[in-house]
């Protein structure tokens, strides 16, 4: 078992700048919440507004009552200032909500366009992409957004409104202490700049780190009883700490940045607080001052600083999150798909055969792994796939099925070349029975109909009594309902493959492909399979993938490969007869058994 720091792919690094035109993708999201997303403007523009305002009351409510002792007039606008305080709050309780409302909407949505997008994925994706990083993708990228959707937008607009309406009254109040005020921003925006392009970087390598650290969990739990089984645990302790330490080294780094970020802007707020103070203490002496203004002003201060400081928070919400969205549109981008041609047409059932014509298969597009492979299914005729590992058994199933894409040659079903027919009309007649049986955590009924249209409980019964399997299924605690745990855990291998067999079996299919179904199976689930096998494949197309050449001497015809080509075709007894590759897998699988 490899360390994942060898097999896990790595992202591209982040982009040094916004790419605005993944932005605009991104916001795509908004347009079915437009609306909501108008109203939610209309409520930060109010509430921006309201904020500034109260500084501009108090200079008047000093200057104008306090000192005048006009009690009547302070107190008019101490409710003023309340009653503006209370329509803030039920603004922001407002703009809260509904901009909650739109992000996990729209998160709601990102998420399933990726899944649809990954269901219909070719399996060349599948295997090239570890497991982990498409996890990553539709779970912790997609909360990247959370709150790019749920506040960044909105609030972004709002901390510019609110720094506009500040300046407004400020400068309305007193023109040189404005000035004053925004001696020290070239400062904050240097300390900003640099701020945003560190924590940048960081955030990028700590997002590449988590979707390491998922691909390496995930290959470890597939791969626990290898682990277990050969003693690795302290060595898969030993990388999984080295990957988890470099994860708290990336994540102390963006604590330490943002211990010194604040600091630095609170240091300046104090020096424009200080400077603003030494420069009205003088005026308000000679009287071109109030003591209005200076506390008017101590307000605008704190103010102003507290969003330009969200201000860089956002845009490092807004920069993770156009890392995040460059990543979620890679895979949404991905066109590793078996596509039906424009004009597919619909396939209601096999009426003659399936016939594969000088068919040439790669998995990677450089190395043949099928070549000229030419041969014929009658309809009702049951033909056996053999030959050693990778002479290419498999590739012909998944070819058949329409996993990959064939490069030359063409499989025609009933003459029609399977590229015109829709695959979901092929596969909805094919039913495949594999070597590596995938169990969902459900229920056995589950397991053998999966929700499949038209597939009655009686179906499922009644596949299960064909098979042999309807006997261990009704000793399970729950029969039919037993919750079969992750993968099957608690069935035998054996158990499992028979479930696949009702689960192949259950719709009746026109052709039935067997691709080494009885090699993992235990002798008796073996003689059960058996018994039944016989009748199962009686009046089906069928194709049988085994190693152990006793299961398919009954076959109709036997296609032997090597290396990818057909060495040799006819029936048992004439391959035999003939001496050449399938008379020598014969004596040596029969003399290594005896």
């Amino acid at each position: 078992m490899k360390a994942v720091s060898l097999c896990v792919q790595q992202d591209p690094p982040i982009k040094k700048s916004v790419d605005y035109s993944l932005l605009r993708r991104l916001l795509v999201f908004l347009k079915p919440y437009r609306l909501h997303l108008v109203g939610a403007i209309l409520l930060t523009l109010s509430a921006s507004a309201l904020g500034p305002l109260r500084p501009f009351l108090t200079r008047i409510a000093v200057d104008d009552h306090i000192i005048k002792g006009d009690l009547s007039g302070l107190l008019m606008f101490t409710g003023l200032i309340l009653g503006l305080l209370f329509l803030q709050g039920l603004l922001q309780y407002g703009l809260s909500l509904l901009m909650t409302w739109i992000g996990q909407r729209v998160l709601l949505d990102i998420r399933n366009t990726l899944f649809r997008h990954a269901e219909g994925l070719a399996l060349r994706y599948y295997d090239t992409t570890p497991v982990g990083r498409i996890v990553t993708r539709v779970t912790n990228d997609v909360e990247v957004l959370n709150e790019l959707f749920s506040s960044g937008v909105v609030l972004m607009i709002s901390d510019v409104m609110v720094i506009v309406w500040i300046l407004t009254f400020m400068w309305n109040t007193s023109h040189e202490l404005t000035l004053m005020t925004i001696i020290v921003l070239p400062f904050l925006l240097v300390a900003s700049f640099i701020f945003r392009a560190k924590v940048r970087t960081v955030y990028d390598k700590i997002r590449r780190q988590v979707a390491q650290m998922n691909a390496f969990i995930n290959e470890f739990v597939t791969g626990i009883s290898i682990v277990q089984l050969f003693r690795q645990e302290r060595r898969m302790q030993s990388q999984f700490a080295e990957i988890n330490a470099e994860h708290r080294r990336l994540q102390d780094q963006s604590i330490m940045y943002y211990a010194t970020f604040f600091p630095v802007v609170e240091f300046l707020s104090a020096v424009s607080l200080s400077i603003i103070v030494w420069y009205a203490a003088g005026n308000i002496a000679s009287g071109l001052m109030t003591i209005g203004m200076l506390i008017a002003f101590s307000q605008f201060t704190e103010m102003f600083f507290r969003p330009v400081r969200d201000l860089t928070e956002k845009y490092n919400t807004l920069q993770s999150s156009i890392v995040a969205s460059e990543r979620i549109f890679a895979l949404l981008d991905t066109a590793q798909r078996v596509d039906d041609a424009p004009n597919a047409t619909p396939f209601s059932g096999l009426q003659h055969g399936v016939e594969f014509k000088n068919v040439d298969f790669s998995y990677d597009g450089t190395i043949p792994v099928l070549r000229n492979v030419s041969f014929s299914v009658t309809k009702g005729q049951t033909i056996a796939l053999v030959g050693a590992t990778g002479s290419g058994k498999s590739s012909i199933i998944n070819v058949l099925s329409r996993f990959y894409e064939y490069q030359g040659g063409d499989v025609l079903i009933d003459g029609h070349s399977i590229r015109s027919i829709r695959q979901d009309d092929v596969r909805s007649k094919i039913a495949i029975v594999l070597q590596d049986v995938f169990l969902f955590s459900r229920s056995v009924a589950d397991n053998i109909g999966l929700d499949r249209d038209g597939i009655t409980r009686a179906d499922i019964e009644r596949a299960a009594t064909a098979l042999g399997a309807d006997a261990f299924i009704r000793k399970l605690p729950h029969g039919y309902d037993t919750n079969v745990r992750e993968r099957g855990a608690v069935l035998s291998v054996g158990q499992k493959q028979l479930i696949s067999f009702c689960r192949a079996l259950v719709t009746d299919p026109d052709i039935l492909i067997l691709d080494e179904a009885t090699s993992n199976i235990d002798t008796e689930s073996e003689q059960i399979i058996e018994r039944s096998i016989s009748t199962l494949l009686e009046g089906r197309t069928s194709i049988v993938v085994a190693h152990r050449l006793s299961t398919i001497q009954r076959a109709d015809a036997i296609v032997v490969l090597h290396h990818g080509e057909i060495a040799e075709m006819g029936t048992h007894q004439e391959l035999l007869a003939k001496g050449g590759v399938y008379a020598k897998l014969h004596a040596l699988q029969f003399a290594a058994a005896s």
